[in-house]
């Protein structure tokens, strides 16, 4: 199948799955009108309200018009009243009985809905990319101990999976929340006209199965007044969640070339890196760059519904634009698409990173852990013994593992002086330097989602499971609508050759 191309935005949409949408035309706004009318056709006589006699007539116009877009640099109109004109002259002014109890408001508001409908199971595919490769690293390094960061320091040590798994969460919410802006958009407005239905007796939950929809619009002025204009704020949000999640890994990532010797890194070359064109020594990380930039352009283009959609009365078409909003979408699957190269060229050094871990205190909250937990002493008089060490050891450069047991012991003696508690340090010398050890640590947590080995199998299990769920849920929403389209066909074609 062919891309559209939005070449403002230098890039192209991403082709569907070729199972579902094999031989499938471009579906944007002419794909979609011709869709209406040929199901308009189809309904209509078998309801009667148009005579039998003339279905062949009316669909070899109808047929003729579409053909005529498909072929290669040809118009495809994309509004009714553009499109009309084209069914008169192929078939006659007797076709325009098609529109008996039909507006451009419910027709457009119909292809609105279709349209962004597909660009949420295109941008739900890309997610779902993406999120595979973070978990499948996650299951890489799930034993891979590392620094993680608040407020900009270093702050514990943890399993790198651990955090890929995080990340991975973020991204499932995201997912969750396609599938609920899908069931709300999945709704068909034919039928209801400009804004309080026809006389016409119309069957709209036909016209529904035909396009692909699980159901209609239930009130008529909701369908292209309200609906339709929070639909693109709706998917808005969507992408706007993607976009921060993006930037905050990209972000927290980028920390680490400000590092004389970073414990991961890209892989030097290709689009990943650049060399500095006055100082030979950088190299730039030229795909973290890109991936944040468009992570900001997606974020540029979700809040322009949002804006457009602002002080204005129901129904009018500022945010309304398809091409616009899926450029909207589009953006987001850039960012994804990116976020998905960066993951494919991380080179994450263990080594580099536990030496990381040891050459600073991270691990000296667990040291008053353990003397809560083990000893029965207060954490905040834990928490001061080992805030003393780590002052002591900052002013003499000592390293947590070098850390003398002596001088940890006259320093708890000093923390605990004039009370009730023990005052010699409770814990044995091999206990105070496992309590250091980041990879021990991260061994020895017993929290539900903590990095365990245990539970870093359930998560990274539960993991693939969801996205296996997701899959399926994308190839049936495909498979819905390419076998209603199917039937449709099916169905006009009978009108188009009949005796055939």
């Amino acid at each position: 199948m062919k891309s559209l191309a939005l070449p403002a935005l230098g890039f192209s949409l991403i082709a569907y799955c070729a199972g579902a949408y094999a031989g499938a035309a471009n579906r944007d706004e002419f794909f979609w009108l011709g869709e209406m009318n040929k199901a308009s056709l189809v309904i209509n006589t078998d309801e009667g309200l148009i005579e039998k006699a003339s279905a062949p007539v009316f669909a070899e116009g109808i047929d003729k018009v579409i053909t005529a877009g498909n072929q290669k640099g040809a118009k495809r109109p994309s509004s009714v009243i553009t499109f009309e004109p084209l069914l008169i002259a192929a078939a006659g002014p007797e076709i325009t009985l098609l529109h008996a109890g039909r507006s451009s408001q419910d027709m457009h508001a119909t292809y609105r809905a279709a349209i962004l409908r597909d660009d949420l199971l295109r941008l739900a595919q890309q997610l779902h990319k993406t999120s595979s490769t973070l978990v499948a690293l996650a299951d890489r390094h799930k034993e891979t101990i590392v620094p993680n960061y608040t407020n900009g320091v270093a702050a514990q040590p943890n399993s790198y999976g651990h955090y890929l798994l995080a990340h991975a969460a973020g991204l499932q919410r995201d997912a969750q929340r396609i599938q609920e802006s899908y069931a709300r958009i999945d709704r068909c407005a034919m039928g209801t006209t400009v804004l309080n239905g026809t006389s016409w007796p119309l069957n709209r939950q036909r016209m529904a199965d035909y396009l692909g929809f699980s159901g209609i619009v239930d009130n008529a002025y909701d369908a292209s007044q309200i609906a339709s204009m929070e639909h693109p704020v709706e998917v808005g949000a969507v992408v706007t969640s993607i976009a921060l999640h993006t930037g905050h890994f990209v972000e927290d990532l980028l920390t680490q070339y400000a590092q004389p010797r970073p414990w991961i890194l890209l892989e030097e070359g290709g689009e990943n890196t650049y060399v500095s064109s006055a100082m030979p020594q950088k190299r730039n990380p030229g795909l973290l760059n890109d991936t944040r930039s468009s992570a900001s352009t997606a974020l540029t283009l979700a809040f322009g519904p949002a804006i457009q959609a602002h002080n204005i009365t129901p129904g009018m078409s500022d945010p309304k634009s398809s091409k616009a909003n899926s450029a909207m979408v589009d953006s987001a699957i850039k960012a994804l698409s990116n976020w998905d190269h960066v993951l494919k060229a991380l080179v994450v050094s263990p080594d580099r990173a536990l030496e990381e871990l040891n050459s600073d205190w991270t691990a000296s909250q667990e040291l008053a852990d353990a003397l809560m937990r083990n000893h029965g002493l207060p954490f905040r008089i834990g928490h001061h013994f080992a805030s003393e060490v780590v002052s002591y050891a900052r002013k003499n450069n000592i390293k947590p593992l070098e850390f003398p047991y002596a001088e940890a012991q006259r320093i708890y003696t000093v923390t605990v002086k004039d009370t009730d508690y023990p005052q010699t340090l409770p814990m044995s010398e091999a206990q105070f330097k496992e309590n250091l050890d980041p990879v021990m640590i991260v061994k020895n947590r017993k929290t539900v989602g903590g990095p365990q080995p245990a539970e870093m199998q359930r998560m990274i299990a539960a993991a693939n499971e969801d996205l296996a769920a997701r899959q399926n849920w994308i190839d049936s929403q495909r498979g819905k609508i390419a076998a209603a389209l199917g039937q449709l066909d099916a169905d006009f074609d009978k009108l188009l050759k009949p005796g055939q």
